[in-house]
């Protein structure tokens, strides 16, 4: 079977999408880690032919930086952070397992119903597409709400933050190289300084579960 360009970047967008879904079942924090860099691959990868097709050279640079700052920066400091402080998981949810998979599944018939089918004439040669990146921001944005420890939270920002660019290459609202590569500068600063002030959380309070922490009171 001979797969279309289009055929191939659905499947990455597919693949995307359910190491999303994954994080949300992951009860290991490195397999929380390996899912977002599996994740930031397949976006690089989707970047890196779009740059290939315009043969930008600027956007190539930016996915350069993007596969650094995403694929390896990132995924250290976070396992940095787990390893010096010996953070266990936080598998808690507001949710359980079952209800969980329901809300996913219920996120994800949302964003393919009536309500944002006009999003289709944005792309409609990859439709299906453009609805499943949709999808994937939804359900990392509840994994943000439905997570209690704040390692997997960061996580879900960063998640969601990649659902959003496969969002935009879907819907050819990519931007420019230059933003890009600010909006990768950006990234890059945020890590560190999350990185810095979570090691200071630990340290002061001794945990990094975020319900923990709203029962904590400075003496």
């Amino acid at each position: 079977m001979i797969f279309t360009l289009l055929q191939i970047i659905f499947l990455l967008e597919v693949l995307i999408f359910l190491t999303t879904v994954f994080m949300h079942l992951a009860h290991v924090n490195m397999l929380l880690i390996s899912l977002y860099r599996v994740q930031s691959f397949i976006i690089c990868v989707l970047i890196f032919g779009s740059a290939i097709v315009t043969s930008s050279a600027l956007l190539m640079f930016a996915v350069i930086l993007m596969f650094g700052v995403k694929v390896i920066v990132a995924p250290y400091f976070f396992t940095k952070l787990i390893k010096t402080h010996n953070l266990k998981f936080t598998s808690s949810t507001y949710l359980n397992g079952p209800m969980t998979l329901l809300a996913i599944a219920i996120l994800t018939g949302l964003a393919h119903s009536h309500y944002f089918q006009p999003l289709i004439i944005l792309a409609k040669e990859s439709a299906n597409g453009l609805l499943l990146a949709l999808a994937t921001i939804l359900i990392s944005i509840f994994l943000l709400i439905n997570r209690r420890g704040v390692v997997s939270q960061m996580v879900g920002v960063l998640s969601l933050e990649n659902a959003i660019v496969s969002f935009a290459f879907f819907s050819g609202l990519e931007a420019t190289p230059n933003m890009q590569i600010g909006i990768i500068f950006d990234l890059l600063v945020w890590v560190i300084i999350v990185y810095i002030f979570a090691g200071m959380i630990h340290e002061r309070f001794g945990t990094l579960d975020s319900t923990v922490m709203n029962n904590l009171k400075e003496e």
